[in-house]
């Protein structure tokens, strides 16, 4: 499946294009973190992009394709959970395109604040992610709109070059932890591996209350899984995309699934090792290597802060519960 996987020319090109927007992010390994976790760990700092997450990389590389095409479009429109609609609509600006995003009702108010102050049109719209996805694709054949799909070669293009920044500087690192939403980040690690020719172990991480991928991965077809997560709404998939499963089955090594009260005690250990703020589906790949870390001694590890954008509220709450006392919302486990 690999001829889905952007090349290193692909790459190359997608970095020119997030450059012009945005400098590199930077890659830390943290004493106290390396105390946590009994290894060498590298994190990479995506939440220090213009938009606090990763998804802005794909974005900028999309919409400049989509600016240059010969056919005009009226506008995009897409569904989101928050970061791939702030990535769309950063770019969206950037190229004079009208944008409109379709999120789930009760979605993190502070990120649609955060989208509408970059111009999109917001549209609130059912339950769960993929009942705003599909409400998102009536709405563009309705308009004419053109539908900016959650996975895409260009997306995973330039999402893949914060992977090529970790790995040209830390190449002999041992395995990487990435969380997996709808699959552009974990392709994007898989594609610079290959682009690199290196060796490196990739597990791929999924919340416990949504574990469509990770059932998927299991019984190595596509599997539908129920949402209830509370806290990683960055991974809160139900379904999985095709183009993304099949390279997941094809090239990456193991995944895991993290409960809402390891992401919560990822997300204040990365405030009280580091002082960076992370989301839930940002912490994800540290609350998988914190579950395995009696397996990673001698090894050294990369960990992406994929994002940090998360609601005061929310966060304030993770932060003063007790380890041993997580919220009770936060707290429930799978068998």
């Amino acid at each position: 499946m690999t001829d889905l996987l952007p090349t290193i020319a692909d790459i190359e090109q997608a970095a020119r294009t997030v450059y012009a927007a945005m400098p590199a992010t930077p890659q830390y390994s943290w004493p106290l973190l390396n105390e946590a976790l009994g290894t060498e760990a590298w994190v990479k700092h995506e939440n220090h992009t213009p938009t606090g997450a990763f998804k802005i990389r794909g974005g900028l590389v999309y919409l400049q394709a989509l600016a240059q095409a010969a056919t005009a479009v009226p506008g995009v429109i897409s569904a989101t959970r928050g970061n791939h609609g702030q990535s769309v609509g950063f770019a969206a600006r950037r190229y004079g395109i009208a944008a409109t995003i379709v999120v789930p009702q009760g979605n993190s108010p502070e990120k649609n604040a955060a989208m509408r102050a970059l111009g999109v049109q917001l549209v609130e719209f059912g339950s769960e992610f993929q009942e705003s996805r599909e409400h998102a694709i009536e709405l563009a054949q309705r308009d004419g709109l053109h539908m900016i799909p959650s996975f895409h070669r260009d997306l995973v293009s330039g999402v893949a070059t914060y992977w090529m920044e970790l790995l040209r500087a830390q190449p002999d690192l041992d395995v990487l932890f990435v969380p997996i939403g709808q699959g552009s980040g974990i392709c994007a690690a898989v594609a610079a591996r290959r682009a690199l020719n290196l060796r490196t172990r990739i597990i791929g991480v999924v919340s416990a209350h949504a574990l469509a991928y990770k059932l998927s991965f299991d019984t190595r077809s596509k599997v539908e899984s129920p949402v209830t997560t509370v806290v990683a709404d960055g991974m809160a998939c139900r379904v999985p995309d095709d183009d993304s499963l099949a390279i997941i089955l094809d090239q990456v090594d193991e995944v895991l699934a993290v409960t809402d009260a390891e992401v919560a005690a990822a997300m204040k250990l990365y405030f009280t090792a580091t002082h960076n703020v992370a989301e839930g589906a940002g912490a994800a790949a540290l609350a998988a290597a914190m579950q395995v870390r009696h397996r990673l001694a001698g090894q050294r590890i990369g960990l992406t802060l994929s994002g940090g954008n998360v609601d005061h509220d929310r966060y304030a709450q993770i932060l003063a519960a007790a380890p041993e006392a997580q919220p009770q919302s936060l707290d429930r486990r799978v068998a």
